[in-house]
């Protein structure tokens, strides 16, 4: 920048006073700017939700990033659907607020969400896309870092190939059943819960699915890898491979309907890799938080498997799963 004051009658000394207040001003509010979320940042980060609304308590989850140097953003995931995008989280008076579109909910409002953090706790409410209140609670999600590698320990048949024995329906409406030795949901029903809970671990899972077919395997019964008839369609989040709503597969490696394919599935802590028939789609990548539909937040705890049996028909010939010593 150039200054010209010829003309202007000011003293040497008025000159210099008019350059120190510029320079000032050019240094010091972008500091100032830049240092406006500092009261914010303790939002900053992941929240592991619990809701309660007039038909119970269910799982939910947020997080809140820093873009740039002053605005707050980050994601939400509710009860169902993946993760959504929040473009931008206000914070007035100690108050956070943010809205969110509609995404496969009924009604036609936004979603409005307003918390407080309290200590390490966020705490508030929740209006939903049909007016409906919810008030929630949260606390940070762990890390899950884990010091060292882990060490396997001895493969277990999850599925018997014989009957029931070690799964439980999410509800009454229960479609599974065993046919000819294999894992058979013939319409939409309830999910398969495992009764065993796991920590970290490795699944292998033989699977196939008719034409449009749509299922999922949720890890601790938190985190979904989908299952769909999507072959031939470009990769995304929500698709085969994916790690739904959060992490897409690098390719398409899915068969064709009505062929048994193949999932090797391993979780270590929040990394997970995905071997899709023999492809491997996702290698070490972190699961921000739970996906639609998870059984709870509980991210620190053990967890079961978790069949998705709620959309359409799907068979499973073999399950085991390899857990962490």
């Amino acid at each position: 920048m150039t200054l010209h004051f010829s003309g202007l009658g000011l003293s040497r000394r008025l000159v210099r006073a008019a350059i120190a207040t510029l320079v000032s001003f050019a240094v010091v509010t972008p500091r100032a700017a830049a240092a406006q979320p500092a009261a914010q940042s303790k939002l900053i980060g992941r929240w592991d939700l619990v809701m309660q609304g007039p038909d119970g308590a269910f799982p939910s989850w947020l997080e809140v990033r820093l873009s740039g140097s002053r605005t707050l953003v980050g994601q939400f995931v509710g009860r169902t659907g993946s993760a959504r995008p929040v473009a931008k989280v206000d914070v007035t008076d100690g108050v956070m607020r943010f809205s969110l579109p509609t995404q496969w909910d009924l009604g036609n409002e936004d979603f409005r969400v307003e918390g407080k953090l309290e200590g390490e706790s966020l705490s508030g409410w929740l209006t939903d896309a049909q007016g409906k209140k919810f008030t929630w609670t949260g606390s940070r999600a762990p890390s899950l870092r884990r010091p060292v590698e882990p060490q396997w320990g001895t493969t277990i048949d999850i599925f018997n190939g014989r009957n029931l024995t070690g799964w439980k329906p999410s509800s009454p409406n229960n479609q599974w059943t065993v046919v000819n030795g294999i894992l058979t949901n013939p319409k939409s029903g309830a999910n398969l819960i495992s009764t065993q809970l796991f920590n970290d671990f490795k699944v292998h899972a033989e699977f196939r699915y008719p034409k449009g077919g749509n299922s999922g395997l949720y890890l601790r019964g938190r985190y979904e890898v989908q299952i769909e008839d999507s072959g031939g369609l470009e990769p995304n989040a929500l698709r085969l491979g994916g790690l739904y709503g959060f992490l897409t597969a690098n390719e398409d490696a899915a068969l064709k309907p009505g062929e048994w394919q193949t999932y090797d599935i391993t979780l270590v802590g929040r990394l997970v890799t995905v071997v899709l028939n023999g492809k491997t789609v996702i290698s070490r990548q972190e699961i921000p938080g739970i996906t639609g539909g998870a059984l709870d937040s509980n991210e620190g705890m053990p967890g079961p498997l978790m069949i998705q049996g709620d959309h359409t028909a799907v068979e499973f010939r073999k399950l085991t799963i390899t857990p962490a010593r």
